[in-house]
């Protein structure tokens, strides 16, 4: 049964075909005016499913960069949720780790010029992420959801989500995305923020 929130509202949906499955979407509006949204496939009830909590990342997802993994992990949810015949990706609107598109594309900048990742989010005065997760668990309540196998390399967003009591009872990995243009990015995920990635 799901929890209404006053600090989230249900704004839109409806059904959305794919190349993977025909999920259902909804927009949700925060407080902030934000629009997030969440695909969902199946009957989420019983078994815990898989979800794949997404922060919006416009030139991974959207324009196909290879910078990132982003894109490539949405794309290997997306098919993994498809294969199981149920699950959810919610997609989180805080873009370039929570820096903004504008941010994002300075530090491709001064990454272009040596730094790593996380070394030009600091150079720009921000934290190495400024994510958050809070909106996350409001939707899985919308959902109804409470335990779930997350989809993620993150230690970070795992304990978010746990410390905000979602039983997290399984962690299932989603690595690919792997070229030439990402591997100082993801070494730097690895080695700075944790991120659990085989690194060759």
């Amino acid at each position: 049964m799901s929890t209404p929130d006053p600090d989230l509202e249900l704004i839109a949906e409806s059904r959305l075909p794919t190349r993977h499955a025909e999920f259902r979407i909804g927009v949700y509006r925060s407080v902030d005016g934000k629009e997030h949204v969440v695909l969902s496939l199946g009957d989420l009830d019983g078994d815990p499913p898989l979800v794949r909590v997404h922060s919006e990342c416009l030139t991974g997802d959207a324009l196909f960069s290879q910078r990132c993994d982003c894109g490539a992990q949405l794309e290997s949810a997306l098919q993994q949720i498809a294969a199981e015949g149920r699950g959810a990706v919610l997609y989180l609107r805080q873009e370039g780790r929570g820096i903004g598109l504008g941010n994002k594309i300075r530090a491709y900048a001064l990454q272009d010029r040596g730094a790593d990742t996380v070394e030009a989010n600091h150079q720009l005065g921000f934290p190495a992420d400024a994510r958050e997760y809070g909106l996350a668990v409001q939707l899985l309540h919308q959902l109804g959801l409470c335990r779930i196998r997350l989809m993620t390399n993150n230690p970070r967003k795992l304990d978010a989500l746990r410390a905000d009591g979602i039983d997290v009872i399984e962690r299932v990995a989603v690595e690919s995305g792997r070229n030439p243009h990402n591997e100082k990015y993801l070494a730097a995920k690895a080695a700075k923020l944790g991120h659990w990635l085989t690194l060759p």
